[in-house]
């Protein structure tokens, strides 16, 4: 699952990246089917992910507030995700702040559910849940460090997972308080 961790300076390389989506797709919240707001806000880059706004869970080329063609990955993301086996579509940017969580789910809206899907942290820590492939299967909490590139691949792919909570002011990004996550994956 953790395959590596980031340097610093690729670090803010990546918040970089990040930045410039979130200046071209602005960050929204999604709602769930039944009405609910999702406790992070998000955006994305070549297919995005989302939930709400006149359907259930999807990927689309558009942002799903502005209805604009959302950015394009950017290509160092994709080297990334490449020397990790995966030829990325998708890139979700989620941000959360003190308070933000993200409950269990396993990520099984993309097509092709043997590909994995790679993420990377960014920012304070995570406290991050991984369980097995039923919701009820136990957990073990993970911390995320900013850096952490973790990979659900194989046997892992279809694990229960969410984000717990954030450790506020363990970012070492100058400049960034909270966490964004970037993930990318094979969406169709």
């Amino acid at each position: 699952m953790l395959v590596g961790t980031l340097t610093l300076a690729q670090q803010q390389r990546m918040l970089e990246l990040a930045r410039e989506v979130i200046n071209q797709a602005p960050l929204y919240t999604a709602q769930m089917p039944n009405g609910s707001s999702f406790r992070y806000k998000q955006t994305g880059a070549g297919y995005g992910w989302t939930s709400g706004f006149g359907g259930g869970y999807r990927y689309q080329r558009s942002h799903p507030v502005t209805g604009q063609e959302l950015p394009d990955i950017p290509e160092k993301l994709l080297t990334l995700a490449r020397h990790y086996k995966l030829e990325a579509d998708a890139l979700l940017v989620n941000v959360y702040d003190n308070g933000s969580t993200l409950g269990l789910h396993q990520d099984k809206d993309e097509k092709d559910l043997t590909a994995p899907v790679i993420s990377i942290s960014l920012g304070d820590t995570a406290n991050f849940k991984i369980g097995g492939r039923k919701r009820s299967d136990s957990c073990q909490t993970l911390q995320l460090v900013s850096g952490s590139v973790m990979t659900l691949a194989g046997e892992d792919r279809l694990r229960f997972h969410g984000v717990a909570g954030i450790v506020s002011g363990t970012s070492p990004i100058d400049g960034l308080q909270g966490r964004i996550n970037l993930t990318l994956r094979r969406s169709q």
